[in-house]
């Protein structure tokens, strides 16, 4: 019989690591030393095999590495952006092999910079290093300045605040960003015509850079697009209904929707319900069941995704030398190239 073909044993990891089953059995106790070289022969072959233990035996390699306890300030708890996102900082922590990590993770109950706040000061008495998607402004800004002088650094994600003070900003270049929507709706809209554009709200600094790149691409080659007034969803699916209905009522010649932040899906809704597959262009952030959908029946035209996945294991990696002292190496921004879906190629 085959190892595929039945549960793994412990005598079919010796066997696949090359090493006796005693060895193996060390490794599991966690009780004897065993040399690194041969406890990640003996986790790697457990890996390949399916061994039920696999957990198990990484944890006992892991139990004498020193302990860094990352903590995470989120937004939006319910979105699957953020759910995904905190998926893959989890793997990126259980990959570490220099440290030990234990994963913190808070969410705001509002983009209120009191709430954000808030929970940074009371979440640095728990963490070695801080990493969280938040407004910029200056409550935020004097709690990270606090995190300092406790020997807590502060990463920003996705929309950087406290510039000076945090160790480093990591996520897309929004300003790009927001200037590859406008080449988009230009490209995508049927005919010149109106624009909307939605933000989460005023204080994201991301999202005023991707307003500024997309204003500013608009006023620099295609001035007979008409870009609206930047309306505010405070990035929830409902506001963002609501608002598009009554943009489409309000202006019923729009030709073409930019989401520029949480809550696209709203939009989608709203035009299902009031136009026909294309005749409103619409640009959005992030591929999720409901945006992948909107590509496939023509009422999104493109989707900028995050590469969560190599972003996380970087961010903690940075992470972990900033509880080490080595800040220096560490980029002051570090930008990820975005993802773009298109219908024909998801």
């Amino acid at each position: 019989m085959s190892v595929l073909s039945r549960r793994p044993t412990i005598k079919d990891i010796a066997a696949e690591a090359g090493v006796s089953v005693a060895t193996v059995n060390r490794v599991l106790a966690g009780t004897v030393a065993v040399r690194a070289e041969t406890g990640r022969k003996v986790s790697e072959a457990a890996r390949r095999i399916g061994y039920h233990g696999t957990n198990l035996i990484s944890q006992r390699l892991r139990s004498d590495l020193p302990l860094v306890r990352f903590g995470f300030v989120l937004q939006k708890e319910k979105q699957s952006f953020y759910q995904n996102l905190v998926r893959h900082l989890e793997e990126a922590v259980e990959n570490l092999e220099t440290v030990r990590g234990e994963l913190v993770v808070e969410f705001a109950p509002s983009q209120s910079p009191n709430a954000v706040s808030e929970i940074l000061l009371d979440i640095a008495d728990r963490v070695d290093v801080v990493g969280a998607t938040a407004v910029n402004h200056h409550l935020v800004n004097d709690a990270v300045r606090v995190l300092n002088k406790r020997g807590v650094p502060t990463f920003s994600i996705f929309s950087d605040f406290a510039q000076g003070e945090r160790v480093n900003y990591i996520g897309m270049n929004n300003l790009k960003i927001g200037r590859g929507a406008g080449w988009l709706l230009a490209k995508t809209a049927r005919k010149p015509g109106k624009i909307a554009l939605f933000v989460g709200g005023h204080r994201w600094h991301g999202h005023d850079l991707r307003e500024a790149g997309f204003r500013s691409f608009f006023r620099e080659h295609l001035p007979r697009f008409d870009v609206l007034d930047t309306l505010v969803n405070l990035e929830t699916r409902v506001l963002t209904h609501e608002a598009t209905l009554d943009l489409l009522s309000r202006h019923p010649d729009v030709v073409g929707i930019y989401v520029a932040a949480g809550g696209m899906e709203g939009a989608i809704t709203a035009l299902m319900e009031e136009r026909k597959p294309g005749e409103v262009a619409l640009v959005v952030n992030e591929l999720t069941e409901e945006s992948r959908a909107g590509l496939a029946s023509g009422y999104v035209n493109a989707v900028f995704g995050t590469p969560l996945e190599p972003l996380c294991a970087e961010l903690v990696g940075y992470m972990v030398q900033a509880t080490q002292g080595d800040t220096a190496s560490i980029p002051g921004q570090r930008f990820f190239d975005t993802v773009l879906h298109v219908p024909e190629l998801t």
